[in-house]
């Protein structure tokens, strides 16, 4: 072999190098990004996952159902104001050892609750800010479920769709051991996290309900006056487009229309 074949031989064998080490890369380079791709998705289920305020895993229709109808005895809802809040967290201790009783004005008539500011202070303390704040004029109660073990109206979220806030979260509190709520029972709703998925969503159970949660939901109050209003809009049904026959929007919608609250004297 002469020089000049040894060099071209060398020549030839230096290209071969080079190619396999950019398809190396190349392969290398599409692999990230496939990575990056299937982690972006993963993050953003994980987070719809959080958002949703729920029982369980069970989700809520987002927006009500455009065959719904006003029951006699009730105003038109009024438009849902979609807004938000930004507010901080208030002091656990301003509610310690209280007892409130907050009146809800809704479109169908004055549902009244007892709070116990003594066994579940912190939701409590963020109950009689939110009624102060305004922060639930024209919020609709946007899910109702009718399940054998599940019935519960749960109202709180100024956007209508399960997803809003006030701008902070908090832990369980006075969770019932046994999973069990009874009938006129006030609870916070929750997002899958424990330790901060409290904000501004409640229910009222209207029937004898279990929730085999490990970590419970929070009781913070009883339905005092007006679970009659509840029960007229139970009978009228889920309406279409839940997430299942017994969980929805309201076939018949309501809302609250202002929350006024009073610390009971002894």
């Amino acid at each position: 072999m002469t020089k000049e074949q040894e060099r071209a031989r060398a020549r030839r064998r230096h290209e071969r190098q080079l190619k396999a080490i950019a398809q190396r890369e190349a392969d290398g380079a599409r692999r990230n990004r496939v990575l990056a791709i299937i982690a972006t998705v993963v993050a953003v289920l994980g987070a719809l996952a959080l958002l949703g305020t729920v029982f369980g895993s069970q989700d809520p229709d987002p927006s009500p159902s455009a065959a719904a109808t006003t029951l006699a005895g009730c105003q038109p809802p009024p438009e849902i104001l979609g807004t938000g809040a930004e507010l901080d967290l208030p002091d656990a201790a301003t509610a310690k050892g209280k007892t409130y009783v907050a009146t809800i004005a809704t479109n169908c008539g004055d549902i009244e609750l007892t709070l116990d500011g003594e066994k579940a202070p912190q939701a409590v303390a963020s109950f009689v800010q939110l009624a102060e704040r305004d922060y639930w004029r024209s919020a609709p109660c946007h899910r109702l479920t009718t399940s054998p073990t599940l019935k519960v109206l749960q109202c709180g979220d100024p956007t209508g769709t399960g997803q809003g806030n006030p701008g902070y979260g908090f832990g369980v509190e006075n969770a019932p051991a046994d999973g069990s709520y009874p009938r006129g029972t006030v609870a916070m709703a929750r997002t899958q996290d424990p330790e901060q998925g409290n904000g501004g969503q409640f229910f009222i159970v209207y029937g004898d309900s279990s929730l085999p949660d490990p970590n419970g939901y929070t009781v913070f109050g009883t339905v005092t006056a007006g679970l009659d209003i509840v029960d007229k809009i139970v009978a009228a049904g889920v309406g279409p487009g839940g997430s299942s026959p017994d969980d929805g929007f309201p076939a018949a919608p309501i809302s609250i229309l202002s929350v006024a609250v009073t610390e009971k004297k002894a």
